[in-house]
């Protein structure tokens, strides 16, 4: 027996896929509410709990936000749609509320960055546990403006992503991951490349995606990531700067 074989959070955890298609059933109350609760008990950076969680539960709201993510039927039809928000707004509140003020630095940035995303993996993982679906939507960020707007974000928040939930319609394949060894290292970053590596995953991706479209399309992970530099890049220092992060050392 291997270790984890018996652990059902390990089970969980490596059970992980993302589903775009749900049941038409409902998510309850207290399957978000549990959902949410443990979001709060994410670790967070000096306990500054810097980010929030909008629910969708207007229709016309969630077909703008779907138009913006470039109108995924799952962003439309999910039962709950979360949107997950970096937030020094209330930290702000906090600081000021004993005369103190606050720059919207580079280190403040990633810390509630990092609270969002920490906070919505704990979700997710909870909402897996209560047999529900999950997956993140970073198409959110296609436009960011435009979802700040929708969101009536004030300064000093931004959407980092959103999350569709509900109870799955579909089961697909594990999508394969990178080796271990291509992830972790001791004590010093690995300085002989990753070619090998590479072209070992490059041909289990291929089969999987050989297998997924039923001999369809051919495709590999190296290439998938060089198409994603052919795509515009999206442009967020403007809009960021102009919601207070100053991006200062």
């Amino acid at each position: 027996m291997q270790a984890g074989d018996s652990n059902e959070t390990i089970k969980l955890l490596m059970n992980h896929r993302s589903i775009r298609r749900y049941k038409n059933e409902p998510v309850t109350g207290e399957q978000l509410d549990a959902v949410l609760a443990c979001a709060r008990q994410a670790s967070s950076s000096s306990h500054m709990q810097a980010y929030s969680v909008i629910g969708i539960t207007d229709p016309e709201l969630r077909n703008q936000i779907a138009d913006v993510a470039g109108s995924q039927r799952h962003v439309r039809e999910a039962p709950v749609f979360l949107v997950w928000c970096a937030d020094l707004s209330r930290f702000g509140e906090a600081v000021s509320m004993h005369g103190g003020s606050f720059s919207a630095t580079t280190e403040y940035f990633l810390v509630a960055t990092v609270d969002a995303s920490l906070a919505a993996q704990n979700a997710a993982a909870a909402a897996e546990s209560l047999g529900l679906g999950i997956v993140y939507i970073g198409g959110i960020r296609n436009d960011m403006r435009a979802m700040s707007e929708l969101l009536g974000l004030p300064p000093l928040v931004y959407p980092v992503f959103g999350m569709c939930i509900g109870v799955p319609d579909e089961r697909p394949d594990h999508r394969p991951r990178l080796p271990l060894e291509s992830m972790y290292a001791e004590n010093r970053y690995r300085e002989n490349g990753y070619a090998e590596d590479l072209e070992r995953y490059d041909s289990l991706y291929a089969e999987y995606i050989r297998n997924r479209s039923g001999g369809g399309r051919e495709s590999s992970w190296t290439r998938e990531m060089k198409g994603r530099t052919e795509y515009p890049s999206r442009s967020y220092g403007d809009f960021l700067r102009e919601q207070g992060f100053s991006f200062e050392d």
